[in-house]
């Protein structure tokens, strides 16, 4: 779709990279940008009177109108830059949830979160004696709702797109259904592997926070956001303590400055914040509905050739209509770290192992699984390759 605006491609001729969930490579915009900022007017920001790092200020200010417009915030104040999206699943957890929730009360997840969106909440439940339950999925890999367990959770954390499975969860369906049943939960949506791939719209969703990182989404590694409604955000208390999140500091007390300042502790990437505010004009410039129309054709041909090789188990929906741009695939008798070293040795760059996702192969009775993820620098030739690729990969293993 793009690939010529991408220079790792130019720089690396027979680069066959399919691990976009992992993360996704960068254009020459994103990285322009950032040149720019380090050459031209590196300076912190929200401190200097001087004129670079009034437009260092402007410019982050800028990327946060930017992403707010972007996944339709009500306000920009809603938008929290953080690391990544494992940060600010952290500063849910921290900072909402753990002094309001007590003791024998529920929260629950799903058994297809990333580690990210799974272990803060388990840990929360074991810290605070509370219960910890999950939504499983069928045979398709989509998730079976349960009244009984949404009534009683506090919370509800769910990943929007399967990092593994590729599943696309109905989101919007779900949460309208669960507040029908329990009016007050509160929920938290991991949109790592949807934001980059298709219109996000978190007022028309109704999640109360939304997560998602940057360099899944042609930004720079070290930036993400943390959406919440302004509502909640207004009663939390700060997740980390220091610079820039201050409004005075005396002696034996301090106040902290507004939301989103108060949760933006130190200094912030702000090479990085400026590279996601290029990488959503990137993408917009592109069109998400586009994006998605690419990715479901890739992803739609990848299956069909995939379904003709001998041996071979595709997990998650067969229908690119729902899912993303993910498959998750093993074959007879053949190790995933061997096939994905097999085709690495032939710069096809595929994903093996759990993923970061152990309790979803514990559900699906393996330890590990290869992974395909596309980005709009894929075309149909690359999967061609990964195909010869594997049939290759069977030959070397005689399976």
């Amino acid at each position: 779709m793009k690939k010529k605006d991408f220079p790792i491609f130019q720089n690396n001729k027979d680069l066959v990279y399919l691990d976009s969930a992992a993360t996704s490579q960068k254009p020459q915009v994103v990285l322009d940008a950032m040149m720019d900022y380090y050459k031209n007017y590196n300076a912190n920001v929200r401190r200097g009177l001087y004129p670079i790092a009034e437009k260092a200020t402007a410019k982050v200010e800028e990327a946060r109108d930017k992403v707010s417009e972007f996944i339709n915030a009500e306000d920009p104040s809603e938008i929290i830059f953080v690391r990544n999206a494992t940060e600010a699943i952290n500063i849910v957890v921290e900072s909402y949830t753990y002094p309001s929730i007590k003791e024998g009360e529920e929260i629950a997840t799903t058994i297809m979160e990333h580690h990210s969106n799974f272990v803060p909440w388990q840990q929360l439940a074991i810290k605070k004696f509370l219960k910890f339950g999950y939504l499983d999925f069928d045979h398709n890999g989509n998730l079976f709702f349960v009244d009984e367990l949404i009534k009683k959770a506090k919370s509800l954390a769910i990943t929007h797109v399967s990092n593994v499975l590729g599943t696309i969860n109905p989101i919007k369906e779900i949460i309208r259904n669960a507040r029908k049943i329990n009016k007050d939960i509160v929920i938290l949506v991991d949109g790592a592997q949807s934001v980059p791939h298709m219109k996000v719209d978190v007022q028309d969703l109704d999640c109360d926070f939304f997560v998602f990182s940057g360099h899944k989404m042609m930004a720079s590694t070290g930036i993400g956001v943390l959406y919440g409604k302004k509502k909640l955000l207004s009663r939390m208390e700060p997740f980390l303590y220091g610079g820039q999140m201050i409004q005075e500091v005396a002696i034996d007390r301090s106040t902290f400055a507004d939301i989103p300042y108060r949760f933006e502790a130190g200094t912030l990437d702000i090479a990085g914040i400026i590279s996601l505010g290029v990488a959503v004009d990137y993408l917009e410039k592109l069109g998400m509905e586009a994006i998605r129309n690419h990715e479901k054709k890739l992803t739609r041909y990848c299956l069909d050739q995939m379904e003709k090789i001998e041996g071979i188990t595709l997990y998650g929906p067969k229908n690119a209509e729902e899912k993303g741009g993910i498959i998750a695939f093993n074959i007879e008798r053949i190790h995933p770290h061997d096939i994905a070293q097999v085709l690495g040795d032939r710069n096809i760059c595929i994903r093996a192992g759990h993923h970061c996702a152990m309790p979803l192969h514990t559900r699906l009775g393996v330890s590990a699984t290869c992974r395909v993820s596309f980005g709009i620098y894929n075309e149909t030739e690359d999967v061609d390759i990964l195909v010869k690729g594997i049939q290759k990969v069977k030959k070397i293993f005689k399976a």
